[in-house]
């Protein structure tokens, strides 16, 4: 098992910054893709953005040119800094990770989530 836990939600002003943060911990394990999504109250689940083991990128449309996503693979842990926000960001954030199991079965984890609140 793949376990997530993600830190660094909370409320914030429009225009303002947040860091979010997910480490991946538990069975020996290679990491391919790691993502985050977010959901807000009556909408679907939507993916912000996703990195590669390789480091490519790739970001929803909205957050493009405000968001970065980074990873550290040493530490299995993957970033999303989140500038200039806007009173839409507001969601439930998810960091989601994608791999295999050393010797054992491929795997697709989540974490808990983590509130963003962007007040206008």
């Amino acid at each position: 098992q793949v376990q997530l836990v993600e830190s660094g939600g909370g409320l914030v002003q429009a225009g303002g910054y947040l860091i979010l943060s997910c480490a991946a911990s538990g069975s020996v394990f290679i990491i391919n893709n790691m993502a985050w999504y977010r959901q807000a109250p009556g909408k679907q689940r939507e993916l912000v953005a996703l990195i590669t083991n390789g480091g490519i990128t790739n970001y929803a449309d909205s957050v493009k040119g405000r968001f970065t996503i980074s990873r550290d693979n040493a530490k299995n842990t993957v970033f999303l800094q989140m500038n200039s926000l806007k009173p839409e960001d507001t969601a439930v954030y998810y960091c989601n990770a994608r791999g295999k199991i050393v010797l054992g079965p491929v795997f697709d984890s989540w974490g808990q989530g983590t509130q963003v609140t962007v007040s206008s």
